[in-house]
This record gives structure tokens, C-alpha cells and sequence, in this order.
């Protein structure tokens, strides 16, 4: 197995309510689970390969709950990653060289049962994890925006966290929510559902503290 280690910021869009029940181990809002991800690599590696400044987005359908599998799944790759780069996010993002359960790439990756051959583009990527805002956007496949929940009655911003001490993502996430269309080759349109930002700090052998 070989060691890896990334310092990331993500942003999450699900189909899911506000909050997300799968963050809490509970059936999804529509019964079934359909996602869009982006995050950029601060700092990282894969052995002797350097993953700084990189950015990933990828594309998540399931036609239940995740744990039932059956899912489908498109990984993009940030185009400026050396040939030695993108061999190494995809053998990260595939749940390889990673102790099982002790990521969510490794645990996402026995529940799919179709990945699309892997895609190498332009990604346009910015997260502000504190203000709840991010963009997400790969021409011809993704255009995602995050913003804060809003309180219903005053528009005052509404701030949400999510501590999960024991997790395989992340130890704490802002909730928001998020708006996404996708084109190809999994097409999705959410409209104000559950957005996620928060710090990723990941190992072969799970959440670095």
C-alpha cells in the first residue's frame, strides 16, 4: 500500500434535505442519493507524487440509499495533473492504497456498480468553507453554486454545523445548500437542497487529526 495524504476544501451539493440524513446514518430525503463534489488539494501526496494546488470534482447517483450500492459514478481530473498525478487521485478516489472503511472514497467505491472512464478538463473551482459560498464549474459537464441557508422569516443568514468526531470525511462540516445541473455523463439538476462545506484532511488510514 502506498501512503497518501490530502489537505483539502470541499464543497458538497446533495438531493437531500437541509442537513442531509445520511450524515446521520437515516434514510435520504427522496430515497435515493444524487451528488455533485469539488474540493482543491492545499497539500498532498501519493508516495513520491506531489497532489499540491490539484482539484477534483465528481458526479454521484444512487437509486436508493448509498449503503444499498447499485450506484453510478463520474470522477473529474483536474487537466493540468501530470500523467504521475492523475494515476494517483485515481487510485485514491477508486478507495486503493486506503484501509477499508477508512475513507469515503474507499467506502463510496463498493457501492458503485458503474464508473465512467475517467475525465481530465478544466475545473473552475472556489470554496469559502466560514461564509457557506462556493463555485463549481467544468465546461460541458458541471455548474454548481453554494450559498447559506437562509432563516425563512427575517433572509438573516442561518449558520449550521455538523461535528462528526468519528467519521470518514471530514470532523466538521457548515451546512448550506446548493444549486447544480450537470450535462453528461450523469445528468442532474438540484434546486436548494443540502450544501456542504468543510475541511478535508485524509490519510490511507482515514482522518488525519
Amino acid at each position: 500500500m502506498i501512503n497518501w495524504t490530502i489537505r483539502a476544501r470541499e464543497f458538497t451539493n446533495c438531493n437531500c434535505a437541509y442537513g442531509c440524513p445520511c450524515q446521520f446514518n437515516a434514510l435520504p430525503t427522496h430515497g435515493n442519493c444524487k451528488a455533485v463534489v469539488g474540493f482543491e488539494i492545499d497539500s498532498g501526496f501519493h508516495g513520491d507524487t506531489s497532489l499540491d494546488g490539484l482539484k477534483v470534482a465528481g458526479i454521484f447517483s444512487w437509486p436508493g440509499p448509498i449503503h444499498k450500492g447499485r450506484g453510478e459514478a463520474a470522477v473529474i481530473v483536474d487537466k493540468r495533473a501530470t500523467r504521475a498525478q492523475r494515476e494517483a487521485l485515481l487510485r485514491i478516489l477508486t478507495g486503493q492504497d486506503t484501509e477499508p472503511g477508512a475513507t469515503i472514497f474507499q467506502v463510496f467505491s463498493t457501492t458503485l456498480e458503474t464508473l465512467h472512464e475517467p475525465v481530465f478538463a478544466d475545473i473552475e473551482f472556489e470554496v469559502d468553507i466560514d461564509a457557506r459560498r462556493a463555485k463549481l464549474r467544468v465546461p460541458g459537464y458541471i455548474e454548481t453554486r453554494g450559498e447559506p441557508i437562509l432563516n425563512p422569516v427575517t433572509g438573516a443568514q442561518h449558520r449550521v454545523r455538523i461535528d462528526m468526531p468519528k467519521g470518514f470525511e471530514y470532523r466538521l462540516a457548515e451546512a448550506g445548500r446548493g444549486w447544480t445541473k450537470t450535462s453528461q455523463p450523469i445528468k442532474l439538476d438540484l434546486a436548494d437542497s443540502y450544501g456542504q462545506f468543510a475541511k478535508l484532511n485524509l490519510s490511507q488510514s482515514g482522518i488525519v487529526d
